[in-house]
């Protein structure tokens, strides 16, 4: 009932920020509201006495008013994201109910800032109840500052503050216990940036040593949990570099250290862009293991045309040793937001050859002196794009808003076992991440 109450007060009040000093009543025409809703919002009111509403402006927590069980009573607290003026402007309202129902502001953690950035909600611990990891802005010129509070106690204690240019909670030894993986700059403008680890042991904050961060973490595109080979739980980091590439690091805990395993096993992890894009780390085929990205070139079937793509993806994982394993290879085309999974024995042979929407595969022989035709790709978009997808020898590939795709099989596929069933299983549309809005 009471995670009900906070989330109706989210969606009714607090979704905007810069609403200070306005009721939920001047802003929304609600439903008849219960009275430990009124009590809530009376309670709020009151607190809000000179302060605006601060959403956090980034992660997955971006609601102004937000529940959780902070103290691990199994009863949750409501938070309220507030600015007000002063040496120390930001404020966690933290709000408690009462056996009758009744809602009192219990505590209020002030710090400095210009802004709320990202709130995570960990065990980091191991004691009841979830700490709050607080990041937020100080100036453009001052690195942010994260904090990790604890509520075990009954109260807010700080466990930690440290500055950060980007940071991210994960569970790295896997037992259970979150870690805060922190990024800030290295000790120079032109060098590289520094990762670091904290985690809690034996009721002490552990800080990891440093270690390296391929590119300054202005440059940082994508940070994601997900794991190697081996199973162990790992974070890739994926950063511009240069004017046309990307290059992942990968953190992982081995043999008990915090440790850039793409950077000590000697992983090649840099790859350029494809017609602008940036190609990420991802699991590109859904079997709970991370695969890194690498770039293989084609050898054009004719002189390649402007504007061509001229290399395929070869997708491979590592493990904790910086082994690599191959796992898929694709022809991805960023572009038109679909790629192709390719068998792994033909796909160093394949190239390529486009020409206005229509996209044939061909396979090279062993001494890349003849090409054989193995399937051709076609995207319709026109009034006909369904009937045009299905006719002239073409079936139907996938369906999506405004466009059709179809396929037709070549001359050589019936002799590398390429069938309609085949082809269609291969298709697939790139996905966007919903946080960055990136494919």
């Amino acid at each position: 009932m009471k995670r009900k109450l906070c989330l109706l007060i989210i969606a009714a009040a607090l979704l905007l920020s810069g609403c200070a000093m306005r009721r939920v009543d001047e802003m929304y025409a609600l439903p008849r509201r219960s009275e430990e809703f009124n009590h809530l919002q009376s309670a709020i009111d009151a607190a809000m006495e000179g302060l605006s509403y601060a959403a956090p402006i980034s992660g997955d927590n971006q609601q102004t008013v937000q529940s959780v069980d902070l103290n691990g009573d199994g009863v949750e607290e409501c938070l309220v994201f507030a600015a007000g003026k002063g040496e120390n402007p930001l404020q966690v309202l933290i709000f408690t109910q009462d056996d009758n129902g009744r809602y009192r502001l219990s505590e209020v953690i002030e710090c400095s800032g210009s802004a709320f950035e990202q709130v995570e909600y960990v065990n980091f611990d191991g004691k009841p109840g979830a700490e709050l990891v607080l990041g937020r802005q100080v100036s453009e010129n001052v690195l942010r500052r994260v904090s990790v509070y604890s509520f075990a106690s009954g109260s807010a204690e700080q466990l930690f503050v440290v500055g950060y240019s980007r940071f991210l909670t994960c569970d790295l030894d896997d037992n259970g216990r979150s870690e805060v993986l922190v990024l800030r700059p290295g000790e120079s403008e032109t060098a590289g940036g520094m990762a670091v680890l904290y985690s809690s042991k034996n009721n002490q904050v552990e800080r990891s040593v440093e270690t390296e961060l391929s590119e300054a973490p202005g440059n940082i595109r994508r940070m994601i949990p997900g794991r190697l080979q081996d199973g162990t739980s790992a974070v890739f980091v994926a950063s511009a570099s240069g004017e046309n590439s990307v290059v992942t690091d990968v953190y992982a805990i081995k043999d008990g250290k915090f440790t850039n395993i793409s950077r000590s096993g000697g992983v090649g992890t840099n790859i350029s862009t494809l017609h602008n894009f940036y190609v990420y780390a991802e699991d590109i085929d859904s079997d709970g293991v991370m695969e890194i990205p690498g770039m293989i070139s084609m050898k054009p079937v004719s002189e390649w045309r402007e504007g061509e793509q001229k290399s395929l993806l070869r997708w491979f994982a590592i493990d904790s040793g910086g082994r690599e394993v191959d796992k898929l290879y694709t022809f991805h085309y960023y572009v038109g937001g679909w790629y192709v999974q390719l068998d792994s024995t033909l796909a160093r042979r394949i190239s390529v050859a486009q020409e206005e929407g229509t996209y044939t595969f061909y396979l090279w022989n062993e001494n890349y002196d003849e090409a054989a035709a193995l399937f051709t790709i076609y995207v319709f978009t026109g009034a006909s794009r369904d009937r045009d997808a299905q006719s002239g020898g073409r079936f139907l590939l996938h369906q999506a808003e405004g466009v059709a795709y179809g396929a037709r099989l070549e001359t050589a596929a019936s002799q590398y076992g390429i069938t309609e069933d085949y082809l269609t299983d291969s298709f697939r549309m790139i996905r966007q991440d919903w946080r960055t809005g990136e494919s």
